[in-house]
């Protein structure tokens, strides 16, 4: 799990609107720092940074995490960068924030880590926690936890994914199939983040094979393990 402890409108003037980060809205529309006013030429690989860290503070997921997901999603057939999103969405954390049981995604994964939130009628406190098909998301039946997602619902009711079904009086809702990309409300390009982390990658494995090699040359085989593991 990965929280952003920053000013969250700092993140919002220099990525752009990002709804499940904050619901509030920044009076000025300037990059922050001394310099944001002043007109920068973009690169390309700025484009594609900045696609990554919106993806990134959305679904509040640490950089660790995101490489991960990329590498599973590049093995599984069919568009890498729809296949991403796919299983971002599929996050516990983020059906409780599609649902409107929270205003924001952090307020969602905080019901989640608090225990207010069961899967298949076990209490499950893990917001990376990946959803399958058929499973039944329910509030906890305490009075706590109910009357608390209760309030934030009808503060909170918003067009319900059609991937997602909802029974609003007992706050229960059934996974039915994979998210549609044209239903996912953030706007970025995920090919781009696919370009960012493909270069870096390969870079990273060519480092990898290197090291393994310079390796074999050690004479001291757990000073070899005790580097490695620290790197990597």
């Amino acid at each position: 799990m990965s929280k952003h402890h920053g000013p969250r409108l700092r993140v919002i003037r220099r990525l752009g609107e990002l709804p499940a980060l904050t619901q509030k809205i920044p009076k000025r529309q300037t990059r922050p720092g001394q310099h944001g006013s002043n007109r920068k030429k973009p690169t390309q690989f700025s484009y594609r940074l900045t696609e990554k860290q919106k993806l990134r503070f959305h679904y509040g997921i640490s950089e660790k995490q995101l490489v991960h997901y990329v590498k599973i999603a590049r093995k599984m057939k069919g568009s890498t960068g729809q296949i991403l999103l796919q299983k971002l969405e599929r996050r516990l954390d983020n059906i409780v924030y599609r649902l409107g049981w929270a205003p924001t995604l952090p307020a969602a994964r905080q019901l989640v880590t608090h225990g207010h939130i069961s899967v298949n009628q076990k209490s499950v406190t893990i917001p990376s926690y990946i959803c399958s098909r058929h499973e039944i998301i329910k509030v906890r039946s305490t009075d706590k936890s109910f009357n608390l997602v209760r309030k934030k619902f009808r503060e909170n009711i918003q067009k319900l994914p059609s991937h997602l079904s909802l029974d609003t009086e007992n706050l229960t809702a059934t996974i039915n199939r994979q998210a549609d990309r044209s239903e996912i409300t953030l706007k970025l390009n995920e090919l781009l983040i696919i370009e960012y982390y493909s270069n870096r990658l390969l870079y990273l494995n060519l480092n990898k094979n290197k090291i393994i090699i310079n390796f074999q040359k050690f004479t001291n085989h757990s000073l070899c393990l005790e580097l490695f593991f620290h790197l990597f």
